[in-house]
């Protein structure tokens, strides 16, 4: 198995490609090494060539496809982001390189794919009312942030809604910048499926930590957020309540859901001409404050602030039933939270992006 992994020296991107080594896979990565993502230049692996080019750039593309059975499509620019002004820099590393990307493929005959996708894809997660029927609720009023009443409401009737697990079929609702390209990702590989013929897996991470994450950026997930916070001896600072539900994954487990993925596409589980969305997430639920209180004890740093505050681009609860990939992919995470946790306290994170 010959695989090509597109932002392989990066936080998940290198898990996947220490996996695929692992199993004795053939694997080269193309990535920008962008200063940015990447102030000091990642250690490579032997026997693992390095192709430094971007993904948005056509002869890069084509010259790290040559003989690829199947590509797997880590880089692209994550996390919420600064503000607006970042929308044309989530577009072009996002949407015009997944594109370019897509293109370089059906010109070189590659049908497989892996598409690092999002939770972000939903908006906010499944809801019910209190009788336990579904209900998608409309944006937060700031006028609720502002007083301190963060779940979401019943847009017919107002009343506060309760959070459930999100289904891989709830409807998509994008609603951040960063969001919308990863649907737009979605939606270029499931146009190139039924244009080219091809298969494709979109893996629909939930909050992924662990090992080797970014420090001190603000693009960075929550977790990293707060374990950067407190390696330089600050406390976490937890938006709104603390309450906001997740599914934090370990990156261990995406990266083994990465290789169960190539083995669904090379052994014809997916259907030709199209794409299979899977939810990657762990199946504990927990809090953003539960995250922030466990990383503070482990690390012996102070007890974190709850701040109050909050970002109208933030969605408040969204959860995973990861069922699908349970049982088509035979994919379970073998992370538990309290020891994946207590590894992240201490384990080393990738450079210093202040």
């Amino acid at each position: 198995m010959r695989i090509l992994v597109t932002g392989g020296a990066g936080f998940i991107g290198s898990h996947v490609v220490e996996a695929a080594v692992a199993r004795g896979w053939e694997v080269r990565i193309l990535d920008s090494l962008d200063p940015a993502v990447h102030p000091v230049r990642p250690p490579g692996l032997p026997g693992v060539p390095l192709f430094v080019g971007d993904v948005g750039d056509p002869a890069s593309v084509a010259e790290a496809l040559a003989g690829v059975d199947v590509v797997v499509h880590q880089g692209a620019k994550v996390g919420l982001g600064v503000d607006f002004f970042d929308a044309p820099d989530y577009v072009r590393n996002n949407d015009l390189a997944t594109a370019v990307l897509l293109a370089g493929m059906a010109a070189s005959g590659i049908d497989k794919l892996v598409l690092a996708s999002s939770m972000v894809v939903y908006g906010e997660g499944a809801y019910t009312d209190s009788a336990g029927g579904p209900v998608r609720p409309g944006p937060r009023l700031v006028e609720d942030l502002e007083h301190g009443i963060f779940d979401p409401r019943n847009p017919a009737t107002g009343e506060l809604l309760l959070p459930a697990l999100v289904s891989e079929d709830a409807a998509m609702d994008p609603r951040n910048v960063y969001a919308a390209s990863k649907l737009a990702q979605e939606n270029l590989a499931s146009a190139w499926a039924r244009s080219t013929g091809g298969t494709a897996v979109a893996l629909r991470y939930h909050n992924v930590y662990g090992p080797r994450m970014p420090k001190n950026t603000p693009y960075a997930g929550v977790a990293s957020l707060f374990r950067s916070a407190l390696a330089r001896g600050e406390a976490a600072r937890v938006f709104e309540d603390g309450g906001q539900r997740r599914s934090f994954v370990h990156v261990g487990d995406v990266a083994e859901a990465n290789l169960l993925s190539i083995d669904a596409l090379a052994g014809g589980r997916i259907s030709s001409g199209s794409l299979r969305a899977y939810n990657i997430g762990a199946s504990e639920v927990h809090t953003v404050g539960q995250v922030a209180t466990i990383l503070s004890s482990f690390a012996e740093g102070p007890e974190p602030v709850v701040t109050g505050e909050f970002r109208l681009g933030d969605v408040r609860h969204i959860t995973a039933s990861s069922a699908r990939a349970r049982a088509e992919l035979g994919w379970i995470p073998r992370h538990g939270f309290d020891d994946g946790m207590r590894e992240f306290a201490t384990a080393p994170l990738r450079g210093d992006q202040s």
